[in-house]
């Protein structure tokens, strides 16, 4: 049997490696804090021969654990600890080798009070952007001739095009006037990755998902300084900073995989093995060991490499970096990419280290499953799995699907507004599903307004649902101002750039002058509906009551002790005469209400008179308003 390739890389470089003088080239992390509530460290050490050196720490209050050789002698791993009343300062790592000592100095900071982990709650609104297609500022950043893709191209929609940290930086006004109060964006992290040919076409890794330098932002979209400078800019703005994680995979140039630390540093398989993209074999008390392999320990596709989260050292070095990155960016939420495909342990283990840390600290994960049990298995549920997952969040695709069904079908038993009753019906199975991220499109899917048929009246139904039922909504770039597109021929369809982000644009959507009639009704629309959310707690956290479907129209309430909140949808080509009899559990001792987005007043509430194809939100009133 053929070794892997990747164990051949460790042969050879072990092989090397013992012809050198030992050299300590790397330590990660690359920095840690005193007064951190783990006092435990453990850092990866790097550069030829650097496993072969005896290695001592010499700082008051910070102590050599144990020290770790593994396969590859280029490597150790040493266990710190760091006692309560630590001061900063620089500590000095001593490598002896018979005669030979290198030194190599590691800082530990203070901790500094900008806010940090301060998690997401159903007041809150997401808005999800990537950064190369939002905005460009710095045209020298474009494009760098020492990284393997060396293109830029807003020409070519499968190559980079140039946005940045400072453009998005520029148009945080855009998103504070839209209501938005916690910003997404997908990773911002190094991808010094190859072009990969797609179907005969050369892409590039614009998205950000195959990480190669978990401690470096991406020099294309700017700096760690510009990206830190950036979220204290949202925080000062009373935003929060969500950053997007990869744990199930690296990309194929990352720096450890040229030199590795160990064989099972990563999941090998004999041959080539990709993951089944199946999530039943998880779940499934029924499935075989191979499919649940499979499904968990193949490779996301060839170029993104399976980590083995199962091996400790991996595990500390993933786990650490989450810690280190909120610590030095200021990170107040998480979203996790792939979570299904994850040791689900680690991630349990991952989730409690972050929290431990930062206790209001929030996360979601990327769990595609098209049913709630499945859904529900991935964060903290009232189902007797024999695992029990700590997420706090997730991403609600159950939900997202039902939407996007309900404004395409007629009505029927089971069809219509009946398939976004019914995935609300099954939230007894979350411990909360008021955690749970709500959308109607992102960066994987089709965009809504295409899905809607680019129809407005089911374009301003769904966002009213999204903006006034229960869990944390997020809006994909662009929706606010009717980006549209399918993904079929290909993903970059749905990941245009944002027409005004960059320099020779010849239209600017940031501004209502440049946005025609449609778009600016559309930006108002989201605009007013998410501005009353934040304000209306009874809306964004308070109880949700609905009421079957019936004849096409779908009633519910959101309430609490101080207001009340009808939100009322008619899907037929036909005005509806809605009679409030049937709703006196919710709207007795209420005379009258006003339309939040309208402004009009209702003032007999026997009945409420439904336009065709219309979403009503309505703030009830105890007096007669006239």
């Amino acid at each position: 049997m053929k070794k892997p390739f990747f164990l051949l890389i460790i042969l050879f470089w072990c092989g090397l490696a013992a012809a050198q003088t030992p050299q300590i080239q790397r330590v990660d992390p690359t920095n840690w804090w005193v007064g951190m509530k783990n006092p435990n460290l453990q850092l990866l050490v790097y550069g030829p021969n650097a496993g072969s050196l005896t290695y001592s720490i010499k700082y008051p209050g910070v102590k050599l654990v144990k020290s770790h050789t593994v396969e590859n002698k280029n490597y150790a791993f040493l266990d710190l600890s760091i006692a309560a009343g630590t001061k900063p300062g620089t500590v000095q790592i001593v490598g002896k080798s018979g005669s030979q000592t290198i030194t190599r100095a590691y800082e530990l900071k203070a901790r500094d009070n900008q806010p940090k982990g301060q998690g997401l709650t159903s007041a809150d609104f997401i808005y999800l952007l990537m950064p190369d297609r939002f905005s460009g500022a710095d045209p020298a950043n474009d494009k760098f001739a020492d990284m393997a893709d060396k293109d830029s191209d807003r020409s070519n929609p499968f190559l980079r095009h140039g946005g940045d940290l400072k453009g998005v930086g520029n148009h945080l006004d855009y998103l504070k006037e839209l209501g938005v109060t916690a910003l997404w964006m997908t990773p911002v992290v190094e991808n010094n990755q190859p072009q990969t040919n797609e179907g005969g076409v050369m892409r590039s890794a614009y998205h950000g998902y195959g990480f190669t330098d978990h401690y470096n932002v991406d020099k294309r979209l700017g700096t760690n300084d510009e990206y830190k400078a950036l979220n204290r800019k949202l925080h000062d703005m009373g935003m929060r900073v969500v950053q997007d994680a990869v744990y199930n995979h690296v990309g194929i140039n990352h720096w450890f995989l040229t030199d590795m630390p160990m064989k099972n540093w990563l999941h090998e398989w004999p041959t080539y093995t990709n993951t089944s993209y199946k999530y039943q074999p998880i779940t499934d008390p029924h499935s075989s060991a191979i499919d649940r392999k499979v499904t968990l320990n193949g490779w996301f596709v060839p170029f993104l490499p399976d980590l083995n989260q199962s091996n400790p050292f991996v595990a500390n070095y993933l786990i650490q970096n989450a810690v280190w990155s909120t610590e030095e960016f200021g990170v107040d939420a998480w979203r996790i990419d792939t979570y299904m495909y994850n040791d689900q342990a680690f991630m349990n283990r991952c989730n409690a280290a972050l929290q431990a840390e930062y206790p209001n600290m929030y996360t979601f994960g990327e769990s595609w499953v098209n049913n709630t049990v499945d859904q529900a298995y991935y964060t903290k549920n009232r189902i007797n799995f024999p695992f029990k997952s700590n997420q706090t969040g997730g991403l609600d695709f159950v939900l997202y699907s039902a939407i996007n069904a309900a404004l395409n079908e007629g009505e029927g038993w089971d069809s219509g507004a009946n398939r976004v009753q019914q995935a609300l019906a099954q939230d007894a199975v979350y411990e909360d599903p008021m955690k749970l991220v709500t959308f109607l499109d992102n960066h994987d899917t089709d965009r809504f307004l295409s899905v809607v048929k680019e129809d407005i009246n089911s374009y301003k139904m769904g966002l009213t649902w999204l903006l006034t039922t229960r869990g944390i909504p997020h809006l994909y770039y662009g929706t606010e101002i009717l980006m549209k597109n399918f993904k079929n021929p290909s993903d970059a369809e749905v990941r245009r750039d944002f027409p005004g982000g960059f320099p020779g644009d010849k239209e600017n959507k940031f501004t209502a002058a440049g946005r025609n009639k449609a778009e600016n009704d559309a930006f108002e629309f989201v605009k007013k509906l998410a501005t009353y959310r934040k304000n209306t707690p009874a809306l964004h956290s308070g109880k949700l009551m609905q009421y079957l479907p019936q004849n096409g129209t779908y009633v519910y309430f959101r309430y609490n002790d101080n207001a009340t909140v009808m939100v009322a949808t008619n899907q037929t080509d036909k005005p509806v005469a809605l009679d409030m009899v049937r709703f006196q559990e919710r709207v007795s001792g209420f005379y009258s209400a006003k339309n939040v987005l309208t402004g009009e007043v209702i003032s007999d509430l026997k009945t409420v008179n439904l336009p065709a194809k219309t979403a009503l939100v309505l703030e009830l009133q105890r007096t007669q308003l006239k």
